[in-house]
């Protein structure tokens, strides 16, 4: 099996960085978000070209799909797949720093309308952060759904949890910012609903949210993206919520001969 890993440009990253600034003004402390950009600088998108490929998967998104945080490619959520599933070929066309408008635009590069048995889609911490507006959020979401179920009959979107948990802000930028997470996941289960595709449900109040509860245990240490402890707690709901070992592996087994 070949193993690359595809380093996102550094730029997308400095968008969602310098709008962070704003926020040191109510707590955020700039070490936080250094730390930030040190870590998606140091990202790396795990991708997976086994040489007899059972099945094929194309992940899009943010800098959760790039698995920014983990320590290594192998400990994003991609590789944790790729672990369990060997022989599954995986593109990861996510960017550090993605909106919703950039996962349409990563879907809309599939060249020639190249088909997938599977679609992963992870993002939307961008747009709570960075203030999109909700009708753009909505739309894009939606589109996005929709161009993912032309090329996947599998469809997962997985948004981000509870931003507003996250270590990195405090009162009261981290009620506003829970607000808008809380319309981030609604927007994504409608659009999941109205296209086939399965939804990942993260959002939970602080006193339910493991990120919160165990934060030092599963936050980087930029407190906003998950470690390598987190990256499990996300595929453990991915698998959980989804099915998504289960239908991987049939996606994989070969067919039943007559």
């Amino acid at each position: 099996m070949v193993w690359t890993f595809r380093r996102p440009p550094v730029l997308a990253t400095v968008a969602v960085v310098v709008s962070l600034v704003l926020l040191t003004t109510t707590g955020c402390a700039a070490w936080r978000i250094q730390q930030s950009a040190e870590l998606a600088r140091a990202s790396e998108a795990f991708q997976a070209t086994p040489p007899k490929p059972t099945a094929s998967l194309l992940i899009v998104g943010d800098s959760t799909a790039v698995g920014t945080g983990a320590t290594s490619p192998a400990n994003s959520l991609a590789g944790l797949i790729a672990r369990d599933h060997p022989q599954l070929r995986i593109v990861n066309r996510a960017q550090d720093g993605a909106k919703f408008a950039g996962i349409v635009q990563q879907l809309e590069s599939t060249d020639g309308g190249e088909k997938f048995d599977a679609i992963l889609v992870l993002g939307g911490g961008n747009d709570v952060i960075r203030m999109t507006r909700y009708g753009a959020m909505a739309q894009d979401i939606a589109r996005s759904a929709q161009l993912a179920r032309t090329h996947a009959g599998l469809v997962v979107v997985m948004p981000a949890g509870n931003v507003g948990n996250a270590p990195f802000f405090f009162p009261p930028v981290s009620w506003w910012m829970s607000r808008r997470a809380a319309a981030l996941h609604r927007f994504v289960r409608e659009a999941a609903s109205d296209n086939g595709a399965l939804f990942v449900d993260l959002y939970k109040d602080k006193a339910n949210d493991p990120f919160a509860q165990r934060a030092t245990e599963l936050n980087a240490a930029d407190g906003l993206h998950p470690n390598d402890a987190g990256y499990r707690v996300w595929y453990e709901e991915l698998k959980a919520q989804a099915g998504f070992g289960q239908r991987l592996s049939a996606l994989s087994a070969p067919l039943a001969q007559p």
